[in-house]
């Protein structure tokens, strides 16, 4: 029995099942553009891929385009397409001087040509034109990020403090057509929420943005207090949108990945949405009720939030995992992991996290414990001090988290 090679080889199969090269080739294959020029704007964390299958389908068709992604996600050039890396989660001034790009290639475009919109999770940070400062900006998202609001209630307010987002990138592009293929990475698949919306009417309110605002107790200056009024727009007939990708086929793909190994796959939900340190509680307290029963592997799909009270370095992931450590503490049959669909878990390097039985024992060999770092917000260490980081490397896809619990019987 080992849990760990159980537990990557699950991983790397989930992941490989929901990159987005077949379904971009689906969405491009067979569609028809107006004759007029393509100008392809791919965002986010999965960008590049996405960029590349449809360079694979169209070719020379498109006239000329930009990837913005996070920074060592550009794995080669794209013909025709310039690729630019900046900062997420929080915008910086590559950033800036990509969308800048973006804007530039889209402005002055007729009837006749279409935009080739590709988004993916990750585009709130790395598309961006600021209508407040800079600092200003960074010191909201820090807040947000901070505070456990949830993505939707972030994406709320960030996009009302931009020129691209909640609409505003499609309505720049008109009277050019756009056609925007949507990687999801938020539960439900609220198309003004994945990066924000910078091609699909806003559903949010000025109230809701108040609301948001007053509950998180965020310090606003005058300019954006008075943003959060300013109207978004409510129409955008010159978008089509197809949705691609979900954390349902993350799930289902590790599902099936876990029965190929022998285990009864059980799917707890795709809609997670909790404190990481609660999930991974949730699930061990499901370990220690099922340790003596047969084989399963039970599945959480979704996105946990943290909220930042240490100074240390990890991810919701790490969190999820490390949390479940002292629960299954002493159970030889039985491991837990999470991990995120992008190969990156917070301001880290690693995908996620990965405990059984004996971490709690060896971490404290190492002179650490699971509460501890859970109290600074420092997983990393922790877990590397025990090999259970996950390391994946940029996946090429963002569709959300994945945690399972292995139950050997």
């Amino acid at each position: 029995m080992n849990l760990r090679s159980d537990a990557d080889a699950i991983i790397k199969e989930c992941l490989a099942a929901v990159l987005p090269d077949a379904a971009v080739k689906k969405a491009l294959v067979g569609h028809t553009f107006a004759a007029g020029r393509i100008v392809l704007v791919a965002v986010g964390k999965a960008a590049w891929q996405m960029a590349r299958a449809a360079a694979d389908v169209l070719g020379e068709r498109i006239d000329k385009g930009v990837v913005i992604t996070k920074y060592d996600h550009v794995m080669g050039e794209i013909p025709r397409v310039s690729c630019m890396e900046a900062g997420h989660p929080v915008p910086d001034e590559n950033s800036f001087a990509a969308t800048r790009e973006a804007l530039r290639l889209t402005e002055d475009l007729t009837a006749d040509d279409t935009v080739l919109f590709l988004l993916s999770g990750g585009g709130s940070a790395l598309f961006e034109q600021p209508l407040i400062p800079a600092a200003e900006l960074a010191e909201l998202t820090h807040a947000l990020l901070a505070s456990g609001a949830d993505i939707v209630e972030i994406n709320t307010l960030r996009k009302r403090m931009s020129a691209v987002k909640g609409g505003r990138f499609a309505e720049h592009g008109a009277p050019a057509h756009v056609f925007s293929i949507v990687l999801s990475d938020i539960l439900g698949d609220p198309l003004d929420m994945i990066a924000s919306g910078p091609a699909h009417p806003d559903a949010s309110t000025a109230e809701d943005a108040h609301r948001i605002a007053e509950k998180y107790h965020l310090r606003l200056s005058a300019e954006a207090k008075r943003l959060l009024d300013q109207p978004l727009p409510t129409a955008l007939p010159n978008v089509t949108t197809q949705i691609t990708g979900s954390v349902r086929e993350l799930c289902t793909a590790a599902a099936r990945a876990a029965e190929q190994r022998g285990y009864t796959p059980v799917l707890l939900t795709d809609q997670l949405n909790a404190e990481a340190c609660e999930a991974g509680r949730f699930l061990a307290a499901i370990a220690r009720t099922h340790a003596g029963d047969r084989s399963c592997a039970y599945i959480a799909g979704g996105e946990t939030v943290v909220q930042l009270k240490g100074k240390g370095r990890g991810g919701r992931n790490q969190e999820v995992a490390l949390a479940a450590a002292d629960g299954i503490a002493g159970l030889d049959n039985v491991a837990v992991f999470s991990v995120g669909s992008d190969g990156t878990d917070g301001p880290t390097d690693a995908a996620g996290g990965y405990v059984d039985g004996g971490t709690q024992a060896a971490l404290a060999r190492a002179g650490r414990s699971a509460a501890a770092a859970l109290a600074e917000n420092d997983a990393y260490p922790a877990l590397n001090a025990v090999g259970g980081l996950i390391m994946t490397g940029p996946t090429g896809t963002n569709v959300n988290d994945v945690a399972v619990l292995l139950i050997r019987g």
